[in-house]
Parts: C-alpha cells; sequence; structure tokens
C-alpha cells in the first residue's frame, strides 16, 4: 500500500508555521546574526570600491531579516553609496511580511528595493529570455539552495553574474549538522516528490573545486531545541517533526517502525545532545564565500 505520507511543501501554510517554530526554538538566526557582526566585514571589504553604487542580489530573501542585517553592514562600509538591494522569492507571504519589515525600518535612506516574486530558475529563464545579463557586486543564497533542481548549474550561473571585485555567499546546513546524519541515514525515506533536494555544506567544495572556483569555508555553531518531539501528541514537538523530516504530519502518517527509528535517532549524539534534562539538535550551519 502506498504511504500516505506527503511532503510538507504541499501544505504552505503549515509549511511557514513550521518554519518559524523552528526560528523561535533554534539559533539558526542568531548564528547568523554573529556571522554578519563578526565576518561579513571582511568579506565585503572592497566589493565597493570606487562605487557610487552596490548591486545587491538576495536571491530567496524570505521575510528579510538576515538581508537587512546585511544591508546595515555594507551601508556602514560604504556609507556614500546608493545601495541597489533586489531580492528574488517566490513566496507572496515572505515578500509582503518582507516589505512591511522595510516600511517599519529606520535607516534604510540610501537603500532602494525591488521584489520578483519568483524562484531562481525563473530569474535566470526571464533573464536569458530578455536576453539581459545584469552584474551584482554581492550575490547572497541563504538556506535556498535545498530548493533547485540542479545545485552546481545554479551557484555556476549566480557565480557569472559577478563583477570583479564583487562575493558570493552561500549559507547551507553543516555536513557537521544533524540533518546530515538524518539526511543520509533517512532522506530516501521521506516523501520528498522532488521539491526539495538534501544539500549540505559537505557537498558545496566538490561543486565549485570542479568549476575551478576560489572560496572561503566558515562552520556556524547553532543547536534547536526538541524536547517537545519526545512528548506524545505535542502541537509545537508535530509541528518541529514535520520540519525535521519534510513530511507533512509525520508524528500521524509515518509507518510506526519509521517513526521508532527516527525518533530514536533524534536522540543520539550524531543528531543531538542531551543537556539539562532537554535534548538540543546539532543545527550547525556552514557558509561558503565565493571569488568571482
Amino acid at each position: 500500500m502506498a504511504s500516505p505520507m506527503r511532503s510538507l511543501l504541499a501544505d504552505p501554510d503549515r509549511y511557514l508555521q513550521s518554519f518559524r517554530l523552528f526560528l523561535e526554538r533554534s539559533t539558526e538566526h542568531q548564528c547568523m546574526q554573529e556571522f554578519v557582526e563578526r565576518q561579513l566585514p571582511d568579506v565585503i571589504a572592497s566589493i565597493g570600491d570606487g562605487k557610487s553604487t552596490i548591486n545587491v542580489l538576495s536571491v530567496g530573501g524570505g521575510a528579510g531579516e538576515m538581508d537587512l542585517q546585511i544591508l546595515s553592514k555594507i551601508r556602514a562600509r560604504y556609507p556614500g553609496a546608493t545601495i541597489n538591494n533586489e531580492v528574488i522569492e517566490p513566496s507572496a507571504d515572505q515578500i509582503s511580511k518582507y516589505k512591511e519589515r522595510v516600511a517599519q525600518a529606520s535607516n534604510l535612506e540610501n537603500i532602494k528595493f525591488t521584489w520578483h516574486k519568483e524562484t531562481a530558475y525563473e530569474y535566470e529563464s526571464r533573464m536569458s529570455a530578455e536576453k539581459k545579463t545584469k552584474k551584482w557586486d554581492f550575490i547572497h543564497m541563504i538556506q535556498m539552495l535545498y530548493y533547485v533542481k540542479d545545485v552546481p548549474a545554479t551557484i555556476r550561473y549566480f557565480h557569472s553574474l559577478l563583477e570583479s571585485q564583487a562575493k558570493l555567499l552561500i549559507i547551507l546546513v553543516s555536513g557537521k549538522s544533524g540533518w546530515e546524519t538524518l539526511w543520509k541515514k533517512y532522506g530516501s525515506s521521506f516523501p520528498l516528490e522532488d521539491l526539495c533536494s538534501y544539500v549540505s555544506s559537505a557537498d558545496l567544495p566538490r561543486m565549485v573545486d570542479s568549476a575551478g572556483l576560489k572560496y572561503q569555508l566558515y562552520e556556524l555553531p547553532s543547536h534547536m531545541d526538541i524536547t517537545s518531539c519526545f512528548i506524545e501528541g505535542d502541537k509545537d514537538g508535530e509541528l518541529l517533526l514535520d520540519f525535521l523530516t519534510e513530511t507533512l504530519d509525520f508524528a500521524k502518517t509515518a509507518p510506526p517502525e519509521l517513526k521508532r527509528q527516527l525518533m530514536e535517532e533524534l536522540r543520539k549524539p550524531g543528531c543531538s545532545e542531551n543537556r539539562d534534562g532537554k535534548v538540543f539538535f546539532n543545527n550547525n550551519l556552514g557558509v561558503m564565500v565565493i571569488e568571482p
């Protein structure tokens, strides 16, 4: 009998709900913020040298939390320049949240925003149909490469749009994270339906080495409190399980044996650590900065 398991992406509302809970329970944004504070200034140190306008492309910008922090660092480094920030984001809900965030923010003068409601692939197709090649001083792809069909081709395409001093920043789950352990072991049991691919920072060097690109790698420590996943019937726990497995109602639709094995795996050191009676999932991120 076919499994009743369905991809979480088949229900955008529940996906967003589980994603927001993930952000609440994890240090995902905090560890990225730390990277933006500490390492990003060096990364962007020469992207705008001698320029009156700096072009920034956010691929999969989501609701803009990280984008605005990145932009504030670029603005601090190049106070006199105009920043042209274009955003590629397929979710209308995320774009409207991004626009709200911009409307409420102070100190965004000199920054011009343009939103494109489309996927990275749709952007590439549109540019090629319009025979346009726009070059960028900084391109970032934060937690979005899971949703493209051909990861190496996507990296090559956006890399080809870099100006001579530019940088391409990619953030993904780390090859040393619990995600990697989970995906390697159970990825084939989850109902991905071609909507998502399991790619981590461990896969990136191979992809960019073959293209002969130069890059730096960083590891960002992060964790997520998944204690509620082990409380039978806990609504938040069920949402987090959905997010961890990319499966709609995993707790209710997964075959009992798969659920038992997965719950066991989630407690193991390869995925999580136990501290003070709580279970913390290893949510480490990997960052790659690619040169032009």
